[in-house]
Formats: structure tokens, C-alpha cells, sequence
């Protein structure tokens, strides 16, 4: 029987729900990468997280006890200042946390007339007021950036409401369609293979999100994992249209797909 990431050359891995959950480690996870590795599977981590930088992230992965390289985490608001740059775009009306401005160098805050909205995960400091002033912006012609869509996320004392709620109520009240640069866009996911050096068809995407991950991964050519940690509920897989190449109880059962 082959097994289903037979083939497969690289893996890209969600962080928070896959990896860790709140500040713990899942038990395996680590050490299933580490045999992937020494299998000559090496990895990336892909995460959504848009509330602190990347530097904040690396620092946490060390404090649980798992030292990463940072050019191996490719973040949303790291794809979003390669996203500007590109564009042109130096003046931005940056909803973020303070904390992660350093993932925008380069990159002015302009609260009067911005080139683009950049919207990014404020907890509760993203208050009416400043989504009022966004929306402003939007109405006069400022460019839409959003840093992820993800509907929910889970925090240590249950569900949360994700960045795409925000972007879906931006979106309708202006008429602008934003423009993804986390999971699922497919630029992401093509930037992280670029560093494997592997095509699509030889890789695969392994997370608790069916949309941003799993059906992610798989609309940009790639196979599409799905862990039962996290965020994962299985009314929404009996619910979803997305079907998983493979599902996992945790990550630490990685080596029976390989």
C-alpha cells in the first residue's frame, strides 16, 4: 500500500494549533519533524499569525524548548512588506500591533492619506474607531491589504474571531476586495517552496485549518494534510467540501504518511 505523502520532497507546517497550542508544545510534533528531516524531508514553518513579528515567534518556539532558524517561518506580514514593496506602496495605514511594525521597514504609518489599508490582528485595540478610519481611507481610494483570512483561531480559553471577519466587514462596507497575503494566497505558499527548492508536486501542507491549509495547499498544486489538534472540529470536516489528502491525530504521527 503506498502511503499518501508518498513522494513528497518537503513539507510546509502550520505553527500554532499543529506545532504548539497556546504555550505548550504537542507532544511529538517536534521530534516528527526532526525524523522527517533525517529522512531527507526537510521543512518550513507557514503561519498566519499576524499579532507579533517573527522575531516574537522564533523566541517563543525557543522558550517552549524548540530553537528554530528564522529564515525557516515564512509570516503573513513578512509576505505583506514583500507585497508593498513590490507595489510601490510606501504609505500605509498599518492596523497592526505595534509590536510588529519591524516586520515593516521601509514602510511609513499614515493615518491621513495612506496608499493602502494594511489590516492585521489588534486583539482589542482594533476598536470602531479605527476600523471607521480605515474604512475612510478605503472610500477614498486607498489600496486593501489584509494579512490573513482566517474565520476563528483558538486561544487557551476557547474560540476567537480571526482577521477575515474584519476583512469581510471592510470589504462589504466599501466595496474594495482586499488583497490576501497569508494563507491560502498562493504567492505565500510559492515563496516558502522557493527557499526547498521543490515544485508543488512535491511538497505538502500540513495544519489545523481546512481552508487556509489543507484546501490552501492543495489549489497551489501541492498536498494538503489536515491535524485533528488546534482549531480542528469535526462538525466542520462532516460540514466541508475540503478532503484532506491525509488527516492526523497530532503531527506526531507524521512518519506513518511517509
Amino acid at each position: 500500500m503506498t502511503a499518501p505523502l508518498s513522494g513528497v520532497r518537503a513539507l510546509l507546517v502550520d505553527l500554532e494549533g499543529t506545532v504548539y497550542q497556546g504555550k505548550r508544545l504537542i507532544p511529538g510534533a517536534v521530534e516528527a519533524l526532526a525524523a522527517a528531516e533525517a529522512r531527507g524531508i526537510p521543512h518550513r514553518f507557514v503561519t498566519n499569525t499576524t499579532s507579533r513579528p517573527r522575531s516574537a515567534v522564533v523566541s517563543e518556539l525557543a522558550g517552549m524548548g524548540f530553537a528554530v532558524d528564522p529564515e525557516r517561518v515564512f509570516t503573513a506580514p513578512r509576505a505583506a512588506h514583500a507585497y508593498l514593496e513590490r507595489r510601490g506602496l510606501k504609505r500605509c495605514h498599518l492596523l497592526v500591533n505595534p509590536a510588529l511594525l519591524e516586520d515593516f521597514p521601509g514602510i511609513a504609518h499614515d493615518e491621513e492619506a495612506p496608499e493602502a489599508v494594511v489590516l492585521g490582528d489588534m486583539g482589542e485595540g482594533l476598536t470602531f474607531s479605527r476600523l471607521n478610519r480605515a474604512f475612510r481611507h478605503l472610500l477614498s481610494g486607498a489600496e486593501f491589504v489584509t494579512l490573513a483570512r482566517n474565520r476563528y483561531w483558538r486561544a487557551e480559553d476557547g474560540f476567537m474571531l480571526d482577521l477575515g471577519a474584519f476583512a469581510a466587514a471592510l470589504e462589504y462596507a466599501s466595496g474594495r476586495e482586499a488583497t490576501l497575503v497569508g494563507k491560502p494566497a498562493p504567492d505565500f505558499f510559492t515563496a516558502a517552496l522557493a527557499s526547498l527548492r521543490v515544485s508543488p508536486e512535491q511538497a505538502a501542507v500540513i495544519g489545523d485549518d481546512l481552508e487556509s491549509d489543507v484546501a490552501g495547499g492543495q489549489a497551489a498544486g501541492m498536498k494538503g494534510v489536515l491535524v485533528r489538534t488546534g482549531k480542528f472540529r469535526p462538525e466542520d470536516a462532516e460540514r466541508s467540501r475540503i478532503r484532506p489528502d491525509a488527516a492526523l491525530d497530532s503531527l506526531a504521527q507524521l512518519a506513518t504518511l511517509l
